[in-house]
């Protein structure tokens, strides 16, 4: 897995946590940790597909 998809994937999962203890805590500003977890997801998944198409196309021989 590329080294980028994994950093944006731990992005993700401490922003959740984080979001998660802002509304435990009662404050609204988990919905900014929200929004960041989502771009960080949609950040990895990119670069996840990236990676896999470029795996793709270098493993096709070419015609």
């Amino acid at each position: 897995m590329p080294r980028l998809a994994l950093y944006s994937l731990a992005v993700c999962v401490l922003a959740v946590v984080a979001a998660v203890v802002s509304f435990a805590e009662g404050s609204f500003l988990g919905i900014v940790w929200v929004l960041l977890a989502g771009l960080s997801s949609n950040m990895a998944w990119f670069y996840f597909r990236k990676h896999k198409a470029e795996k793709a196309a270098t493993a096709a021989p070419a015609a």
